[in-house]
């Protein structure tokens, strides 16, 4: 029984299982924001692209292809979630001022 007790105690004060909720909606934010990202931003960008196709945008130096096109879309979704990360820890932090040392 003791076991179960240290377990249960551990699940507690490391607050396990917030951080599991938290976890699962860190990845179903990603996946809105990537189809955010690649069914209306990218979309929008697209005119502006040489060649029209975001996900094919390459350049080429000889026999080095660079696949930009994904590269642009991954670096959009990697902002609007860090936006997203920021603004939430923002406000549940707004009490908590760190200040330097």
């Amino acid at each position: 029984m003791g076991l179960v007790k240290e377990f249960k105690e551990f699940l507690e004060e490391y607050k396990v299982m917030g951080l599991a909720v938290a976890f699962i909606m860190g990845v179903a934010i990603t996946a809105l924001v990537q189809s955010l990202v690649n069914n209306v931003v990218m979309p929008l960008i697209t005119p502006f692209i040489p060649g029209g196709g975001w996900k094919d945008a390459t350049f080429s130096m000889g026999p080095i292809v660079i696949g930009w096109g994904a590269f642009l879309a991954a670096l959009i979704n990697f902002i609007i979630i860090a936006l997203v990360v920021f603004l939430i820890a923002k406000m549940l932090f707004k009490e908590q001022k760190v200040t330097k040392k």
